[in-house]
C-alpha cells in the first residue's frame, strides 16, 4: 500500500515550487513593493499554524475554536525555557513544540470521544482554561504583561552561527522549518494515515466499522496539529521577543479557523496558505485605508462562506475545471 501511495503522490508539486519560490525570495522583493520584511515572518508563521490547524479541520473534519491555546503554549514554552533552562533556539523551539504536543493530548484525552457541536464546545471550554491560566499564573506566564526580555537569540548551524536579530535572517529560518512542514504534511495527508482521517471527516461511525480505531486517530491528530500550533508558537515568540495571553484568546483563535475556512481548506491542502496571505494583505490594505479594517475583514468572510463555501481553493479548482471542459468540447 505504501508504494501505491508513492508512485502516485509526487514528493514536490508545481505549487509547493511556486510556493517555496515566491516566499522564499521575499526579501528581495518585498521592500520594492511598499512590504516589509517582518510581514514575510509573520505570514510564514501563520501559515505553518494554519497548515497544522487544517489537519483537524479541513481533512478530519474536526471544529477546534480554542487551537490558539497551543500556538500560546507553544509561545510560553519557547520564552520559558530560553529564560529559565537554557539559551538555545534549537532546544527552545523543540520545547514549545513538546509543550503543544503535551497539553494537546491531555486536551485531546477529554474530547475524542465527542464529535459535533460537543467536540467544538470542548475545544473553546479548554482554550479559555489555558487563556485564564496565563493571565492569573503571574509567577509563571508574567500575567497580563505577558513574558517579556525574550531574546531571539543566535542560530548554532554547526559550522557556522547565525543571529536571529535581523527580520531578513529570522525570515529565512521561519522560511527552513515552513519547508519540512510542508513536505511532512504534504506526504501525511497522502499515505493511509491521511486517507483515514478524511474517512472520519466523511462518517465516522462508518469508519470505524471498517477497523479505523477512530478515538486514537482523533486523539493524534489532535496532538499533532497541536505540536504544530507549538511549532508555530514558538516561531512567533522569537519574532516578537516576548509571549503574552492574547495569542491564546477565543477571537485569536478565530483567525486561524477563519484563514482556513476562506482559503479553502476543505478542499485543497494549499487552502490555509491561501487564507494566511489574504489575512495578512487585507489586514494591511484594509488597515492603511481605515481603523475598523476587520469589519471589512468579516463582511468578506461572510461573502465567501455564503456564496462559495469551499473558498478560494474551491472557487480556483472550478475555473480550471469549466476552462478544461470549456477546451474539450
Amino acid at each position: 500500500m505504501s508504494t501505491s501511495f508513492a508512485k502516485k503522490t509526487p514528493f514536490i508539486t508545481r505549487p509547493m515550487i511556486v510556493l517555496f519560490l515566491a516566499l522564499g525570495t521575499f526579501p528581495l522583493w518585498g521592500t520594492s513593493v511598499g512590504l516589509y520584511d517582518y510581514l514575510g515572518v509573520e505570514i510564514v508563521i501563520w501559515i505553518i499554524y494554519a497548515l497544522g490547524f487544517n489537519l483537524l479541520l479541513g481533512y478530519t473534519g474536526l471544529p477546534s475554536f480554542g487551537h490558539g491555546a497551543f500556538f500560546g503554549v507553544g509561545a510560553y514554552s519557547y520564552g520559558l525555557f530560553q529564560l529559565n533552562v537554557f539559551e538555545s533556539v534549537w532546544l527552545a523551539v523543540a520545547a514549545g513544540v513538546v509543550g503543544g504536543a503535551v497539553v494537546a493530548g491531555l486536551v485531546a484525552c477529554f474530547i475524542s470521544h465527542r464529535r459535533g457541536i460537543y467536540y467544538a464546545l470542548m475545544t473553546i471550554a479548554f482554550g479559555q482554561v489555558c487563556w485564564f491560566v496565563s493571565m492569573k499564573w503571574h509567577t509563571v506566564t508574567g500575567g497580563e504583561d505577558g513574558l517579556l526580555n525574550v531574546h531571539r537569540g543566535t542560530l548554532n548551524l554547526l559550522v557556522t552561527d547565525a543571529s536571529l536579530k535581523d527580520n531578513a535572517d529570522l525570515f529565512y529560518f521561519a522560511f527552513a522549518v515552513l519547508v519540512a512542514v510542508v513536505l511532512i504534511l504534504w506526504r501525511l495527508v497522502h499515505s493511509p494515515y491521511g486517507k483515514a482521517l478524511q474517512a472520519i471527516r466523511m462518517n465516522q461511525m462508518r469508519a470505524g466499522f471498517v477497523g479505523y480505531n477512530v478515538w486514537l486517530i482523533k486523539w493524534s491528530v489532535f496532538t499533532l496539529s497541536g505540536a504544530i500550533a507549538g511549532l508555530a508558537g514558538g516561531l512567533f515568540a522569537i519574532a516578537q521577543e516576548s509571549a503574552y495571553p492574547d495569542v491564546m484568546s477565543l477571537h485569536a483563535s478565530g483567525f486561524v479557523v477563519m484563514m482556513t475556512l476562506i482559503g479553502g481548506g476543505f478542499v485543497s491542502f494549499w487552502g490555509p496558505v491561501i487564507g494566511a496571505i489574504v489575512f495578512f494583505v487585507a489586514r494591511d490594505f484594509l488597515g492603511s485605508i481605515t481603523e475598523t479594517w476587520l469589519l471589512w475583514y468579516g463582511l468578506m468572510f461572510m461573502g465567501v462562506i455564503i456564496f462559495k463555501p469551499e473558498g478560494i481553493a474551491g472557487a480556483f479548482q472550478d475555473f480550471v475545471a469549466k476552462r478544461r471542459a470549456r477546451v474539450e468540447n
